[in-house]
Parts: C-alpha cells; structure tokens; sequence
C-alpha cells in the first residue's frame, strides 16, 4: 500500500506569497500537497514564534501533517508544536531553493560522518611559548582538527618540547610529534605523544620502544618498496601505523606522487594511510578550497585515512578549516555514490552554484507592490536593485544608484544603504548570494557562527538610531 501524502501548510507574509505559490507549482508533480497562507503582514521571515503562536491561535490546523515556516523565522519551534499540536519546520532561507530543501534525489545531507583524521601542524613549535601554542591548538580544534602536530626544526634545540605535550595531553588534545630526528621522537613518546610523524626502515627499531603510532614513510624519496617493507615489519610486530608516500608539489612529481598512493592503497589494502597536503595548498598560488576538494576526493576514493595539513602561508589561512569541510562533503558523496554537488557549500567560498534566484522580473513585481518608504536591496542578474514606494533604481554599480536614493540628509540611512549596497555589489560581481541585513557567506574561508534561531536578531544600528532620535525629542 502507498504511504499517504503528506499536507502541508506553507505560511508567508504578503510579499512573497505570490512568488511562493508559483515555486510550488513549478515544482508539480509535487510529493505532497500544500495550502499557502498569507500571515497578515509583509515580511513573513520577520515574525518569531512567539507572534505565529498568537496569529494561529484561533486557525484549524487539523488538515496538515506539517507547518513549513521561513527559514528566518526565529522562536522556539518545539514549544510553540506543544502549544498548537503540529509540527513547526523552518524551510530554507530563500523560498527559491525550497525544491532543493525538499530534494527530490535525496533527503537532506547528513554531513556530520567522516572517515579522515585531521592533523593539524604547528610547524614553529620550538621557537613558540606553551600558552601561544595552546590558543593555537584551541582554534584548530575548533576548525575540526583531531590531532595537533608538534613540528620540530632541523639543528634547532627544543628543550620544551617535552611540557608542550604535556600541556597540550592535559588540555585534552591528541597530540604528535613531527621530526626526523628519532631524539625528538623518543622524547615526544615520551611525554605523552600519541604519534610520530616520521619513521622509515632504518629508523623503524624505535617503534619497538615507544607505545606511539608511527607514520611511516619511504627510506628514500619515491621508493615506495621500503614503504611497504616498513609496514610488512609493523603489522609482523603487531603494531599499529600509518604510511605516508609523501605528496610532491607539482612540478616536483606531484603527479607521480599520486600514482604511489595509488600503489600504496593497491599493495595494502587494509592499511591505515596518511597524506600531507601542505605540498599543494601551501606551495600553490591559487585559493586553497578547491585544491582541498580535489585533493580529498582523490582520499575518498583511495580510502585515505589521515592528513597532515598546515597553515603557515597567508592564503592558507583557513586550510584547516576546508579539510573538515572537504572530507564530510567526499563521505557523504561516497556513501550515496554521487557526485560531490549539493552536499555543501562550504568551499564554495567566492561564488554561489545558484547566485540569483530572482529573476528580474521578480524583483520589479517585488517593487511594485512596496507602500513604504523604506529601501529593499536586491540582486539579480542584471545588477543591483534598490527601491521602495517612490520606484525601482537599477545599477551595476552603487555610485550610480546614491545619487538617486535622496539620502543626502540622512547620515544614519546613507551609511547602512552604503554597506548593503557594498555588500550587494560584491555579491553581484561574484555571483554569490545576497540577502539583505545579512553578511554574505564566505563558506569555510571564514570561522563558522552558530546563529541562534531560537532569538529573533537585534535592531540594526540604523533602527536603533532612529528610535534614539524619536525617544530624545522633546
């Protein structure tokens, strides 16, 4: 028997009802039904919770098996379920996007599963103080590291080394230590270090000494046969490790490189596996996302098990932070054998895959109907859009729409038209997503902000102050 389809009561303000209708019949033959209700106001994503409580206080919700919402609606969703027996769900941010919240291929992405350790390297370590490189190891935590690496220098004396991973044990990192040097390696082990980073044949008796998990890796460079003899003595040992072929920088065998990975994966299939992809993003002038995506979806297919990442290079400020992105956006892919689109947009850090989902058409129909004075900013493919009850401007750059806003007089609303349309052009000429009163998203290039829904956001200094203005005449 079929299950049955669901009903569902889309809520909207007057503005967007129009749009919404015609983005649910595009989206026939539907998997649901559905009803579209005006809410008695304008802007539908300005109301809270609290205020839909009383607007459907009255309202037979008995019909629907769901209340899809706007997604910027803020409130408590679950007490205002209890209050009014259905279930609240907010909807995407932009009502265009709703067939893809509703994904006809796929429910929505879990992206909280991955399959690769994150080391992240503090390649300074010797010349740090402890307290610089706890804050350190504190923010690549938070940007998704599982492991903090203490990287030595060659012919430089680390006479802290051993309290660096004590602190670093006691403040609950896991932690490795990174040298050639096996006097370095002895002493991490040591201290606490939960892996060395790096042994090869010659030096493998240490492992034997040690309770720490090496990474191995070539005696020579490029010779992968004692790589594998390494490993081959490891698991005869019974020990645990990781073996690393060592990624080059193109140009320097980046491509050969990949083939010994290859080779690796071939000649130990159940081996646990280590790349370090400094050699890409810190030695390639180009923006580190992309090359972070392409280098884990080659780890998804090989079934890598560990990177070693830096920052070290300016542009390499925020690699930490797209690896985390790029190895939940490859398992999720890999696990429903799909192509790596719509999982996330995390590294899509300078432009959108669907920037403009108003047409222009849709934004002189938005205008049109607008009674009040106050400006709504928009982007489309043709520009900039900014308008109100006096009419619709258009530019494609904001020094030609200021002479037409009539602001001259108003400090407090020229400055925050200024930065919306700073934000908006920025937006336009990128191709990424611009919605007004909100900051544009840079994917993972910026530290996430876990946005509190449960809280409608305060008034913008603009609002503020006028009220200010309006509280202060006599």
């Amino acid at each position: 028997m079929d299950a049955p389809v669901e009903h569902l009561l889309f809520l909207t303000g007057r503005l967007a009802e129009l749009g919404l209708r015609r983005v649910l019949e595009g989206m026939a033959p539907c998997p649901f039904t559905w009803e579209v209700r005006d809410l008695g106001m304008q802007v539908a994503g300005l109301m809270t919770a609290d205020m839909l409580g009383r607007r459907l206080r009255d309202v037979d919700l008995g019909a629907f098996d769901r209340v899809i919402l706007p997604g910027r609606v803020r409130g408590d969703l679950d007490a205002l379920a209890l209050r009014l027996g259905k279930t609240f769900v907010r909807g995407p941010d932009e009502m265009k996007d709703l067939p893809q919240f509703f994904g006809r291929k796929r429910a929505r992405v879990d992206l909280s599963r991955q399959d690769v350790l994150i080391f992240a390297e503090i390649v300074d370590a010797p010349e740090s103080d402890i307290d610089t490189i706890l804050a350190r190891a504190a923010r690549y935590r938070a940007d998704g590291a599982d492991v903090i690496d203490v990287g030595c220098l060659p012919d430089t004396p680390f006479p802290q080394l051993e309290d660096i991973v004590q602190a670093l044990k006691q403040q609950g990192f896991t932690v490795s230590v990174d040298s050639l040097n096996t006097d370095d390696l002895r002493r991490g082990a040591a201290a606490g270090a939960d892996y060395l980073l790096s042994l090869h044949e010659d030096t493998l008796w240490l492992a034997q000494e040690v309770a720490a998990t090496p990474v191995l890796i070539p005696s020579r460079h490029g010779d992968l046969a004692s790589l594998i003899r390494a490993a081959g003595q490891m698991t005869a040992w019974g020990k645990p490790f990781l073996a690393d072929a060592i990624l080059d920088p193109i140009h320097f065998g980046f491509t050969e490189s990949l083939v010994r990975f290859r080779d690796l994966r071939a000649a130990l299939p159940d081996a646990r596996l280590m790349m370090g992809v400094g050699n890409l993003t810190e030695l390639t002038d180009a923006d580190t996302a992309g090359i972070n995506a392409i280098l884990f979806g080659i780890i998804s297919e090989l079934r890598i098990n560990a990177v070693l990442a830096t920052q070290v290079s300016p542009h390499c400020a925020s690699a930490v932070r797209e690896a985390d992105a790029a190895r939940r956006m490859m398992f999720a892919a890999r696990e429903e054998g799909a192509l790596p689109r719509d999982f996330s947009s995390l590294l899509l850090n300078l432009r959108a895959r669907r920037p403009f989902p108003d047409t222009p058409d849709d934004v002189r129909e938005m205008a049109s109907r607008i009674r009040d004075p106050n400006f709504r900013v928009q982007v489309s493919r043709d520009g900039i859009h900014a308008y109100n009850r006096d009419g619709l401007r258009t530019a494609r750059d904001p020094w030609t729409l200021w002479p037409q806003l009539g602001l001259e007089h108003d400090a407090s609303h020229a400055f925050y038209m200024g930065v919306e349309l700073a934000r908006a052009h920025h937006a336009w000429l990128l191709g990424k997503r611009y919605e007004q009163d909100e900051d544009l998203n840079w994917g993972s290039a910026l530290p996430a902000v876990d946005e509190d829904k449960l809280r409608q956001k305060a008034e913008g200094l603009t609002l503020t102050h006028k009220l200010r203005e309006a509280r202060d005449k006599p």
